[in-house]
Parts: C-alpha cells; structure tokens; sequence
C-alpha cells in the first residue's frame, strides 16, 4: 500500500476513497466464500458488498444476522474490516511502516492529515502512535471486562471471543452484534438492558472511541501541560451536552411506553435511556426495540445520528465540532455579533465556512437518498428516513427496514455509508476536478436574506 501511495499523483482524498473502496471489495469477495458462512453456503455477493461495507465504514446496518449467518471464520473477517475501518486504513498501514522501520513520505503523511482530518501535517507520525496505543490499550481492557461479565453466561472460550469481538466493534462505533446466534436474530443488547456493568463498559468504549484521538491525547496530556486546545472543549463539551439532553429526552418521551422503558424499575430507565443517547453517537447497538419507541423519540435520535461524533473518531455524521460552530454562528447573528467566539477564542470564517458547507452536503446526500428509497421500498416514510441517517452516520440503528431491502435499496445504503464515513467534503474533493487558484475576484454584490 505504501509503495502504492509514494508513486500515486492522486490526492489524498481521491486515494482514501480509492483504499477504502478497494478494501471493501477485498472484504466482499472473502465474504462470498463458502467457509464464512455458519452453513458452509455462498452468501450472495449483494449481501457480502453490503456487509463488508458496513464494517469497513463501521456502520453497523446488515441484511443477514452476524451472529447466527456468518461462521467463525466469517466474524473474524468482519471483526478485521471493523478494526481496518475504524482506524483507518492509513493508520494500519503507518503500523507495518514502524515495524519495518520504513520511512514515511511527505504524500503519505498528507493522506495521514486528510484520513485524521487535521489541520497540519506537524505531528502526524506521533498521533498516528499514540491513536494505535490508545485504541489497543482501550480495546483490552474493554474484552476484559465484557469476559469476566459475560465468562457467566456461557463458556469461557465463547465468553473470550465474545469479549474481544465486542470491544473491537464497540470502540470503533460499529454496532455489530453476535447475540442472534442464541435464537432470535438482530436482538443486540436488549437481554442486557438492565445489566449495569455490559451497559457501562460497551456505553464507554462508545463514547471514547466517538471523542476522537486528539482528544484522548489531549486529555491524557493535560496533567503535563495544564490545559486544553479548543478543540478538545468543544468536543467534550458539546458531547456531554448531547448525552445529557438526549437522556433526558428519551426518558421523558419513552417513561410510559410500556413497549420501550415503561416496563423497566427506575434503574432500567435510565440506563436504557442513557445508553439510547450514547448509541446514536454513530454506534449502532440497542437494549430496547428502537420500533417500538414513540415517533418523537425515532426522530430525535435522527438528529442526534446526523450531528453524530467527534472529528478524528470512528464516528460519522456532520460531526460535534461542526453543530457546535453552527449553533455559535446562530447565537453570533442573534446577537448581532460579527465573530463566532468559543472560550474566549474567535473562530476563523474558513471554519464557518467548512461547516456550512458539509452540513448542506450531508443534508443533501440524506435527503436525496431518502427519496430514492421511498421509490424503491414500500416502508413508512420514517423508517425510510431513519435508516437513511443511520446509514450516513454510520451508526447502524435500525428499525428493521435494512433486511428487508430490494438490491437497489441495499445499493443505495451501501453508497450512503461509504459516503458517510469518508465524510461528503472528503468525498466531493476525491471526484471533483483539481481545484485551481482564482487569478481575479468578481465585484461585491448585495442581496436581501431572510
């Protein structure tokens, strides 16, 4: 991949769309093969295309049942496309660059800045370290305590593999599940929706791995430099913010549906409705059956799958950081304010911007695709529009529409979460022309808005 990269003329974003593509379709033929799936058949290339690319963009979405389709052989691949995907292929492969002590080139440390969405390529290298050292070192301690949980619940070889499996997916944002293997398929966490340790650690390697890698190393760097980058507040602050409101929400809209939370004691409740506000943080996983929620609910966590994680994350959606510069922008003009200012910090107009523009990207591509969709499904518009958004946020909530798509519909998902996790601006640049320098600038011109 490297040699690859050093002769390619192509651009950073044209070459992340070109690897995450071509590792999808790796995924995709491996997953066709007879010995992937638990009852030694070929799975239909429709399927393992769609699956291979809702791990690669861990998204979470599936039209066959992990747990009770696909074999060991086949988990483990996906278990592998999650871990590829969520770090980001890029990031996998600085991994074999350090172990084989090869030197890192100016193009690759590019593509490095685009795939982690920086601003500078000025430490790169060691980010990349640091977000493998995080990301394993979460993943571990995450699969050792889902073993010692689950350890007595079924064998401890089973509980071993159900362990690491779940970290890896949950870390990533993925959403992916193995407990339909017990009977009942696409069941996820709902037989633990009232078990206080599976509830935190999965809602915590959620919400670590949805805050993004400069985070984690600003965080764990605090006591060394006593503060923060902008960036940093504004991730943990608007995340804890969005936690807390969609907690509160989902309790308050879902306190007596007896089909969600009513039926739960005071504890079930609010772990369910914590957890329902954790996992629309581009997750996917669920302990209560998200068809059964009350439609004020289904469409507030539409909302909170289109805001979606953090930047730098193995997370989707329009990002924390990009709501929160258009919240600022909105109370600026309210206020009638000319800067957008953060922690006593101004905000560039680039940024502004920036986040105009993959806002109304996003919110193209979902609405597009939804009306697509409503041609080609005949399911409720909701169910429609939520499967949509998941699949743009590469969440992978569900209300049960994804099994039941035609192969234009399952297409279309696919081309949604691929274009969710390399992000729509990432997207638009990799098929665009080549940007060219404007040599002149038209004149001044005035509109009415509002």
């Amino acid at each position: 991949m490297l040699s690859f990269l050093r002769k390619s003329h192509w651009s950073p974003p044209r070459i992340l769309a070109t690897g995450f593509a071509a590792i999808i379709l790796l995924g995709g033929f491996l997953l066709t093969l007879p010995f992937t799936s638990r009852n030694g058949t070929t799975t239909p290339f429709i399927d393992a295309v769609f699956t291979a690319t809702s791990a690669t963009c861990v998204t979470g979405l599936v039209t066959v049942d992990t747990g009770s389709h696909w074999s060991i052989a086949g988990q483990i691949i996906i278990a592998t496309l999650i871990q590829v995907g969520g770090l980001g292929f890029m990031t996998m492969s600085t991994l074999f660059a350090i172990v084989l002590r090869k030197r890192i080139t100016l193009k690759e440390r590019l593509i490095m800045q685009e795939a982690l969405n920086q601003g500078s390529i000025e430490g790169i290298v060691r980010l990349i370290r640091k977000v493998l050292i995080y990301s394993l070192s979460i993943e571990l301690v995450g699969a050792i305590l889902l073993t010692v949980r689950w350890s007595f619940d079924m064998p401890l070889g089973k509980a071993v593999f159900f362990g690491i499996w779940h970290a890896i997916s949950m870390f990533n944002n993925a959403g992916f599940d193995l407990f339909g293997q017990f009977g009942t398929p696409f069941v996820s966490f709902t037989g633990y929706v009232e078990d206080p340790i599976v509830n935190f650690v999965v809602m915590g390697l959620i919400i670590l791995g949805g805050i993004g890698f400069i985070v984690m190393s600003d965080v764990i760097d605090y006591r060394l430099r006593r503060k923060l980058s902008l960036h940093s507040k504004v991730v943990l602050s608007m995340t804890t913010f969005l936690l807390i409101i969609g907690t509160i929400v989902i309790f308050v809209f879902e306190f007596t549906n007896p089909k969600t939370i009513g039926a739960l004691d005071w504890d079930g409740k609010i772990w369910a409705s914590f957890f329902q506000s954790v996992a629309p943080r581009t997750a996917g996983p669920n302990t209560i059956d998200l068809a059964a929620l009350r439609q004020a609910s289904q469409f507030f966590i539409i909302l909170l799958m289109f805001i979606g994680a953090s930047p730098g994350s193995t997370g989707g959606g329009i990002k924390t950081t990009t709501f929160a510069t258009l919240v600022g922008a909105v109370a600026a003009m309210i206020r009638g304010k000319e800067d957008i200012v953060m922690f006593k910090m101004r905000l560039h107009r680039e940024r502004i911007f920036k986040a105009l523009t993959i806002t109304m990207l996003s919110l193209t591509l979902v609405v597009f695709v939804t009306m697509a969709l409503s041609t080609t499904e005949e399911h409720p518009f909701m169910m429609i529009l939520f499967e949509t958004t998941s699949a743009f946020g590469t969440v992978g909530l569900s209300l049960g529409l994804t099994p039941q798509l035609t192969v234009m519909g399952k297409i279309l998902i696919s081309l949604t979460m691929f274009a969710g996790r390399l992000g729509p601006l990432t997207l638009a640049y990799a098929l665009g022309p080549r940007a060219e320098k404007e040599l002149y600038r038209y004149p001044e011109g005035k509109i009415t808005i509002g």
